[in-house]
């Protein structure tokens, strides 16, 4: 009865441990990366729309980014869109295609990004202790309905505990990947 709560727990862990690797995809780390974009919207007709919903988005080089609107109207407001993101990179265009040149990063910036990856980090954890807590309630309340036994609670509570230290190790682990990845030159 109780695995069914710790079994839920765990896949929603899991989900946010994948919303965390997708978080981290976004941030730049020196090289050209096509994900980097995945969070700009461009007034698309009026409706705002995913950048990679009108152009197609390449990396030719290393440190390039180069974006083909379907449309070659659509210039303009994805210009404007990456220019009001937080990027930090300037576009260029040559009337067909977005150019991006990303940036060689600084020591600074990379000091920036690793608060970023660690901030991120910290709100995985919250979210996981946050279903851990949630999970221990339920079992608590099969405890209280007479549903399982006192030593059955203890050995949820203690399974619980394992999945939770897992997915913590996990994320760390993720995160400072991330993070070396970003320092590393």
């Amino acid at each position: 009865m109780y695995q069914e709560i710790i079994k839920t727990a765990g896949e929603k862990m899991e989900k946010t441990i994948a919303i965390l690797e997708k978080d981290l995809a976004t941030l730049r780390a020196g090289r050209a990366n096509p994900q980097i974009l995945d969070k700009i919207t461009v007034d698309y007709y009026g409706v705002p729309t995913a950048l990679n919903q009108v152009g197609n988005i390449s990396s030719p080089e290393p440190r390039m980014l180069v974006i083909t609107p379907w449309e070659t109207k659509m210039i303009g407001p994805i210009e404007k869109a990456i220019q009001k993101s937080d990027l930090g990179i300037n576009p260029s265009n040559d009337g067909k295609v977005v150019r991006l040149m990303v940036p060689e990063l600084t020591e600074e910036r990379r000091k920036d990004l690793c608060k970023q990856v660690k901030k991120l980090a910290e709100e995985g954890k919250i979210a996981i202790r946050n279903t851990r807590r949630d999970a221990l309630e339920a079992v608590k309340k099969l405890k209280k309905d007479s549903k399982i036994t006192e030593d059955e609670q203890k050995t949820a509570e203690t399974e619980m505990q394992k999945v939770t230290d897992a997915k913590v190790k996990e994320l760390d682990k993720i995160a400072a990947d991330k993070e070396k990845e970003i320092m590393s030159i």
